[in-house]
């Protein structure tokens, strides 16, 4: 068995590239930017008043000092003339400020009487002008890799990108396999479960960034398992249960007679001991991961989403972690790395009571994963831990 670690760099090492293609920046959200954008100006293009007011020289700001209004500068509809001394232009926020004018006096500090102004004793500090490109300049570029959030859609459009290079989505072929399984929403008999995993495997994707596709149960045959992984011809391939070592396990025997170059098999973790990495003959990455329900969430949270994230070229793409203190005392560890599902209150987390990997109840309720290295010593209430959220 392999460590955690090691699992993961081998299974990083399988990402391919999916390419990239331009959308429209309205479709961008969530998608990974492969290419950098650049600004096609700055941010204001010119000078902007930063309150509604008075454009006026600097120079001339004065308690008691009269202006002429000589003209009106609003957004979208600027002045074009000159500011002479003694004169003053009619101001709103984010209009151009008119050459020669540098200080806006916002209009609660001044009397204006017809076309004259006159600043009052509680005249504020200035100048309240934003300087050209205050927000980004005109050689501005938003780096690529990056995932594109909403504010970097506002950002793009500010800066006059209308269609975006973005990494194509991979596309992720999942299948469960067994006799004991069935879709939601049919009849099971009495030896018969529902696929449950298949749909947080399917959510975790797509979370991701890629496509999920949902094959059919595959019976537990060896014909059957061999059609079905056939059948898979995306850009990452899954497998769900038979990859164990029991006598019904055969997804391995398959996987190895379809050509699959195995890059390991089990890991030194629990959940998640039996997972099978490597790439199939075309080049598609390939995980069969284990069939308990909270095996296989776990293992794609490592594993699976990683490499979901790589191959759209995102660097960072292992879990995130942090510290939190025990609720409560804990045993030692054994020999394998055990992500224990519990619950993070405040700075204060506390260890499901059951970690028995079939309970999708625990899973559900817990919001974050207790990182138990191997070997690990007991622990006493209070003492750091290092924890994945959920």
């Amino acid at each position: 068995m392999i460590s955690v670690e090691e699992a993961q760099r081998l299974c990083l090492g399988l990402a391919g590239t999916v390419g990239t293609e331009e959308i429209a920046l309205a479709d961008t959200a969530g998608r990974v930017l492969a290419v950098s954008a650049q600004a096609g100006r700055a941010q204001p293009p010119f000078r902007s008043a930063a309150m509604d007011g008075y454009a006026v020289k600097n120079s001339e700001v004065a308690i008691g000092a009269a202006f002429t209004v000589v003209g009106e500068s609003a957004a979208g509809h600027g002045w074009d003339g000159t500011l002479e001394a003694g004169q003053a232009v009619r101001i709103f926020t984010g209009a151009p400020v008119p050459e020669g004018a540098d200080h806006v006096v916002i209009q609660e500090d001044v009397d204006r009487d017809g076309d004259t102004i006159t600043i009052q004793p509680n005249l504020g500090d200035g100048p309240n002008i934003r300087p050209e490109g205050v927000d980004f300049p005109s050689d501005f570029a938003l780096k690529a890799p990056r995932r594109l959030s909403a504010i970097d859609l506002a950002l793009l459009a500010a800066m006059n990108v209308d269609r975006v290079t973005v990494a194509k989505r991979p596309v992720v072929d999942i299948l469960a396999t067994g006799d004991e399984l069935i879709m939601p929403g049919e009849v099971p008999t009495r030896d018969q479960i529902i696929a449950s995993n298949l749909f947080a495997i399917k959510a975790l994707v797509e979370q991701a960034g890629g496509i999920a596709h949902i094959h059919p149960i595959a019976a537990d045959t060896e014909e059957a398992i061999t059609d079905a992984m056939k059948a898979m011809t995306g850009d990452i391939a899954i497998t769900i249960g038979g990859a164990s070592v029991g006598d019904y396990d055969l997804v391995g025997k398959v996987s190895d007679a379809l050509g699959v170059e195995r890059s390991f098999y089990k890991i030194a973790m629990r959940p998640g001991k039996p997972l099978i990495a490597g790439r199939f003959p075309h080049g598609a990455p390939y995980l069969g991961l284990p069939g308990n329900p909270v095996s296989a969430i776990v293992c794609a949270l490592l594993f699976l989403i990683p490499l979901v994230k790589r191959m759209q070229g995102l660097d960072d793409v292992l879990p995130a972690t942090r510290t939190a203190r025990l609720g409560h005392d804990t045993p030692k560890n054994g020999p394998r790395t055990h992500y224990m599902r519990a619950t993070l209150d405040g700075d204060e987390v506390t260890i499901a009571g059951s970690q028995d990997s079939s309970l999708l109840t625990v899973m559900a309720e817990a919001n974050c994963l207790v990182i138990r290295p191997i070997g690990d010593e007991a622990r006493q209430k209070g003492e750091v831990v290092e924890i994945v959220p959920l």
